[in-house]
């Protein structure tokens, strides 16, 4: 199945640039795999503001909700120049499907970043997002955003790289709008869509059924919107359970009843908890190709993101199976 290569913005330092505070850089397994299979940015607001390699840990102080930057050591005020520069750079961004961000940067942390009572030693501290990493979040509430720490967990991986390879097909429809290429487009993430998010699924259909005839920019529009409320969250274990026995009927009249207990006993095993999702789903997409089964070759369910990423030894920290 081919793929779109998804446009990614990285913290620079994730890989590719030893331009941590302390001269480091970080070696990520899910950022280095991902590599390949993106178009790549790199942005290190830090080192862009004017602050050097090795440099001075810089803070967030005050209320979480309006907080400033600051360096103790130097007693600088970094506030204004940060917000400047996220205002800037992230303008003259070309709007990307994704960022992957340094986790608990006090600039590029779109979550989980330590707010300081004051710039002391030891100060009390609440949790909100890094300056820039949260002017990311506010102007691209539609892109995939993620930090490297969170991408150890492979559920969270897995429906990070779903969503940002879903992003990138919908841009590339976007790119090439026609109402054929969207009926197209819902047709093979229909299963998709059924594993995510059902009532979501029949949205998005009566929007390609367009009743009233609207314009198709006025579809797209209404399409987009649509598609970031069915991926909001992960699916649920019924929900997967319910798309490969929806895919069952497809297959079920070429195989045998020992087959058919088989599978159901696969799928048995993982609702119980006992096997990942991939055995019952691996024993589908055999009989896809067995069966020259068209409608489900067709299916993104079966492979929502290039099939190289997905990790053979995986240390199932995080794994939902």
């Amino acid at each position: 199945m081919d793929h779109v290569k998804p446009s990614v913005v990285f913290s620079r330092c994730l890989g590719f640039e030893a331009c941590r505070y302390n001269g480091n850089i970080i070696q990520e397994q899910a950022v280095e795999h991902l590599k390949p299979f993106v178009e790549i940015e790199t942005v290190c607001p830090e080192v862009e503001i004017g602050l050097g390699i090795p440099r001075d840990p810089i803070r967030l102080i005050g209320d979480p909700s309006s907080p400033s930057l600051v360096q103790p050591t130097t007693g600088l005020d970094l506030t204004s120049r940060m917000q400047a520069f996220a205002k800037h750079r992230l303008g003259s961004l070309h709007i990307p499907d994704g960022f992957i961000l340094k986790y608990g940067s006090p600039s590029c942390g779109p979550r989980e970043v330590k707010c300081y009572v004051n710039e002391k030693r030891g100060a009390a501290s609440t949790k909100t997002h890094g300056m820039f990493g949260g002017a990311v979040v506010e102007q691209f509430p539609n892109c995939v955003i993620e930090d490297e720490g969170r991408l150890k967990n492979f559920d969270v991986r897995q429906h990070f790289l779903t969503r940002l390879f879903m992003q990138a097909r919908f841009r590339e429809l976007q790119e090439t709008p026609s109402m054929k290429h969207l009926i197209r487009f819902h047709a093979r993430h229909k299963l998709l869509f059924m594993a995510y998010n059902q009532s979501q699924m029949r949205v998005l259909g009566r929007i390609v059924a367009n009743p009233d005839k609207q314009p198709l920019a006025m579809l797209l529009e209404r399409y987009a919107e649509g598609l970031q409320e069915a991926f909001a969250r992960a699916p649920r274990r019924v929900s997967a359970i319910n798309v490969l026995m929806h895919a069952l009927g497809y297959v079920s009249d070429f195989l045998s009843t020992t087959e058919k207990a088989f599978f159901l006993d696969s799928l048995e095993q993982y609702r119980s908890g006992h096997v990942p999702l991939s055995v019952p789903t691996s024993l589908i997409r055999s009989w896809i190709l067995r069966f020259d089964v068209e409608y489900l070759e067709d299916q993104f369910y079966f492979e929502p993101y290039p099939q190289t990423l997905v990790e053979v030894l995986d240390s199932g920290k995080g794994r939902t199976l």
